[in-house]
């Protein structure tokens, strides 16, 4: 088949998968995407929030190990389906233990301790394990070692767990953000751009009014009036970010409403609603999916510095820009890479967005 029989969605991918950095940054968006859904999963906390910690082994470097020993809690609800999407609760408490020894029907243990001259002893009988048969089945199975890989936070927590959980806020702030700005936008640009006179006197009044504001400021402003939480800044960002869409949507709809198909759609007597929606819509969707793109790694910056100001998800629940605001003080001590490892992961998806943004918008232009 011939290129001139081919659709333009057929040409327009053919130009997207030639773009290597393009095809590189959708590839790594997808793996973020896989991440951010099986986090607790992949986490080797699995508890809600990767939220469990010991302040013994505190600000511990990466691929720190010790032994831990879990001993059963009474009460503990059963493993659902839905503990693998949403974590855990705490099933075992566990302890570091630096080391143990069986005598007779108790199992003696050392905490585990940085001072080498600290030895704190506990024992526990065979009681407090009710699944096992003997002290030795115990040993094997309720101690082990854990490892960290990227080390502990200040609380104690695996905070590679806690970057896996935050990737979701990230995530899913993308996701929620731009869906609330394409609905709003493209209604407001539909009607502004289609009908026109008053109507698109007031849409571009109430666009200049909201682009003259700095959208920090506004974002800050709306989430303090919803409230702090994890749905209010998903909100707060959808809500102020809509503008560019309205303005790429009105824009692209005065140039079209005009050409031919749209007057043959009124001629045939179709309304103004399934016009926009059947007949124009589809025909401009290209510009707006280019700065969906755009708006994506803008909102996770957004999100990212409200939850450095304190605004945005708060504790426990992780988010890269709550443990950069924990730990921007390490920078100049001992453990950099505490504020480091998710600066460079926000830094890696925006780029990830911007580079498929740009490819999105080579492979839709039709002059080249």
């Amino acid at each position: 088949m011939s290129t001139n029989s081919q659709s333009l969605h057929q040409i327009a991918l053919q130009k997207f998968k030639k773009n290597f950095w393009g095809v590189f940054s959708l590839a790594f968006i997808f793996l973020m995407l896989v991440v951010a859904i099986f986090a607790y999963i992949l986490a080797p906390d699995s508890s809600e929030n990767a939220n469990w910690g010991d302040l013994t082994i505190r600000s511990k470097s990466p691929g720190f190990s010790v032994q831990m020993l879990k001993i059963p809690l009474p009460d503990a609800p059963q493993k659902s389906f839905s503990d693998y999407f949403f974590g855990e609760e705490m099933q075992y408490s566990k302890t570091p233990i630096s080391s143990y020894k069986i005598e007779g029907n108790r199992l003696i243990y050392t905490l585990y301790s940085d001072d080498a001259s600290v030895n704190i002893e506990k024992e526990i009988t065979l009681q407090s394990f009710p699944e096992s048969k003997s002290l030795e089945e115990v040993a094997s199975k309720q101690i082990s070692t854990e490892t960290f890989l990227l080390g502990t936070d200040k609380a104690g927590r695996d905070y590679l767990s806690r970057m896996l959980v935050g990737s979701r806020v990230s995530i899913s702030i993308g996701f929620v953000a731009v869906f609330i700005s394409l609905i709003v936008g493209i209604f407001f640009g539909a009607i502004g751009g289609y009908f026109g006179g008053k109507i698109d006197a007031f849409v571009m009044w109430l666009v200049n009014i909201i682009w003259s504001i700095p959208t920090l400021l506004l974002v800050i402003a709306i989430t303090l009036s919803l409230g702090k939480g994890f749905w209010q800044v998903f909100v707060a960002v959808g809500l102020t970010m809509w503008v560019e869409v309205a303005r790429v949507v009105r824009g692209q709809i005065i140039s079209v409403k005009e050409m031919q198909f749209v007057t043959a759609a009124r001629a045939l007597g179709y309304n103004d609603l399934r016009i926009i929606i059947h007949h124009i819509l589809p025909n401009i969707m290209a510009p707006v999916i280019v700065i969906s793109a755009a708006n994506f790694a803008s909102a996770i910056l957004v999100e990212s510095g409200l939850s450095f100001l304190g605004l945005g998800a708060q504790p426990p629940v992780p988010s890269w820009g709550g443990m950069i605001k924990d730990y921007y003080g390490d920078i100049i001590l001992d453990k950099p890479y505490l504020a480091m490892v998710p600066g460079i992961a926000i830094m890696l998806i925006t780029l990830a967005f911007m580079m498929v943004g740009n490819a999105l918008r080579d492979a839709l232009d039709v002059k080249s």
